[in-house]
């Protein structure tokens, strides 16, 4: 069991701190030193002040932000939550992805998501109901030209031809991608396209804003899980070699007077026997202290104890 979380931007307008350079520099150190095996950054480049009055959240841009934390930083891999595929042109994040893996020694992992908010497809200049095309298509040329030269590609979206992006990663054959969502047609995608799926709590409102499957217990992540290894088989992909990251249901709140580290890690051992092989912790973010001193308490209080 490995654990990551989301840098802890979560509102709007944010703590100052939490967007300096010390306050990226600080929170991976502090999280590397816990023994966190991964964290990533939001993508969010153009969101509508009608989703930030709502209980959006400001963001940075997740490439940039990787890259700054990953040199202050040895061993943690950088993994965001999610890249809104649609939003960029696959070659560019291709180009992205491959310079962050070499210039971090490998710990890069390409999370992907199709995407939700109308408002930021349209200030883009992206077709909304293109998008889960817009993902698969572009999945395809980022593996491509990850692991070959002189690529050419003829899609609906994209045409390319002898294509040949040097340097590559360095991760062999390629980075990991981990697909985003909680509905069938994700899972596919893993099957089909992925290293990895990375779905999220969502209960029956959420799902419907996110534009997502609503998946809020362990029964119905079980369900999916499933799922997911009986489209692998069909696509004669290896289900054991495949990442299933979720958050634990348990607990309480890391950060706060409710969380209870026990409860916690029996929450783990119930992950672990669907599945789960990363923990998507929420680290709070009401401050730049507040979230040190949380990930130093999941340090001490779950990670050295599980």
């Amino acid at each position: 069991m490995r654990f990551a979380f989301t840098y802890p931007i979560i509102s709007h307008p944010c703590d100052p701190e939490l967007v300096s350079p010390h306050g990226v520099a600080t929170i991976a150190r502090a999280a590397e030193a816990a023994g966190f095996d991964g964290m990533g950054f939001t993508d969010h480049p153009a969101p509508t002040q009608r989703w930030l009055d709502a209980g959006g959240h400001d963001s940075l841009d997740p490439f940039v932000a990787m890259g700054f934390a990953a040199a202050q930083t040895q061993t943690i891999r950088f993994i965001p939550n999610v890249v809104v595929l649609p939003y960029r042109n696959p070659f560019v994040v291709a180009k992205s992805g491959a310079t962050l893996d070499l210039l971090s020694g490998g710990r890069f992992t390409l999370a992907v998501g199709v995407g939700y908010l109308k408002g930021e497809f349209a200030a883009l200049g992206v077709d909304f109901e293109e998008r889960a095309a817009l993902v698969e298509e572009s999945l395809d040329v980022i593996r491509a030209i990850w692991s070959g030269d002189d690529v050419s590609f003829e899609g609906r979206h994209f045409r390319a031809r002898g294509i040949t992006a040097h340097p590559r990663p360095v991760t062999e054959p390629h980075p990991p991608i981990w697909i985003g969502g909680n509905t069938g047609r994700a899972r596919q995608r893993v099957a089909t396209r992925g290293d990895g799926w990375a779905p999220f709590p969502a209960p029956a409102g959420l799902a419907s804003t996110a534009r997502t499957a609503e998946l809020s217990s362990l029964e119905a992540l079980g369900a999916g899980i499933a799922d997911l290894k009986r489209r692998c088989d069909d696509a004669q992909r290896d289900f054991s070699a495949v990442d299933i990251c979720f958050s634990n249901l348990v607990g309480g709140r890391l950060g706060y007077d409710d969380f209870d580290a026990g409860a916690y890690l029996d929450g783990l051992g119930r992950l672990a026997d669907l599945g789960v092989t990363w923990v998507q912790v929420a680290v709070p973010g009401d401050s730049l202290a507040q979230a040190v001193d949380a990930i130093g308490e999941f340090g001490e209080s779950v990670i050295r104890k599980r």
